[in-house]
């Protein structure tokens, strides 16, 4: 039992995969708009295949991932679960999966793996360290999780969105693992899409901990999301028309 115990820790340590990325992007479309990539607070955005990231080293997680789903993107494709890997382009490192290790909190996807079942690259990538958060369980496998399955429902009836995503980095949280990794009290999402040249954006602010109200409820100005993160979403669209867009619930746009 010791040989066993000593093999699989050496497997675990030493024979995982260095990376899931390949040297060739598979799908141009997959790649999220330039335009529409939030402000970075730490001048360390990796592009992915399948999406893009800023990551906060003094938080060991990304401030925001983005990514773009479309109701092709919708498969049931079986996928074998990977490991979760440090992440090779962030340039500090990520963070080590080992620190969630007996924390009591899930490896909470940012990009969900589940929107990313059409390809084995696109699914691996999400098991990128730089791609999750530590999250509650009740709250990754409940709440946060039918946000998830209503964001599919609206890729199904309106098409292409643009998702961006993450948890609230702030002073004084919570961390845990070597590596001091924070946790998130609150996280947010904001979708977006266009129809007939126009954006219609939808914000969402939550707390980490599971709770049985309607979605609605959580729903936000993209503005309150900016003033909390210090991010500014949708940066490089018109100031004016940005304002407008930002500063109202746009809960009538999106049907729940």
């Amino acid at each position: 039992m010791v040989v066993c115990i000593i093999g699989f820790r050496a497997f675990e340590n030493f024979y995982t995969p260095s990376t899931y990325s390949k040297n060739s992007i598979e799908n141009l479309e997959s790649t999220f708009p330039l335009e529409y990539l939030p402000s970075s607070t730490t001048k360390q955005v990796v592009h992915h295949s399948y999406f893009s990231l800023s990551y906060n080293e003094p938080y060991e997680q990304a401030e925001w991932v983005a990514y773009v789903l479309d109701k092709r993107h919708l498969t049931y494709d079986d996928r074998k679960r990977p490991y979760f890997i440090e992440d090779p382009w962030v340039q500090s490192k990520s963070a080590d999966w080992r620190n969630y290790r007996g924390s009591g909190y899930d490896r909470g996807h940012l990009c969900p793996a589940g929107d990313r079942r059409f390809s084995e690259q696109a699914y691996n990538e999400t098991f990128y360290t730089s791609n999750i958060s530590p999250q509650d369980k009740d709250f990754n496998s409940r709440i946060w999780n039918r946000l998830e399955i209503q964001v599919r429902e609206w890729a199904k009836r309106y098409g292409t969105l643009y998702v961006v995503t993450g948890g609230v980095l702030e002073l004084g949280l919570e961390e845990i693992g070597d590596e001091d990794v924070d946790v998130p009290k609150s996280f947010y999402k904001i979708v977006a899409r266009k129809e007939k040249g126009q954006l219609k954006l939808i914000g969402f602010l939550m707390k980490g901990v599971e709770r049985q109200n309607p979605l609605e409820e959580y729903c936000v100005p993209v503005d309150s999301i900016e003033k909390v993160t210090g991010i500014n979403f949708f940066k490089q669209l018109d100031n004016e028309y940005q304002k407008e867009l930002e500063r109202v619930v746009g809960t009538g746009e999106w049907k729940f």
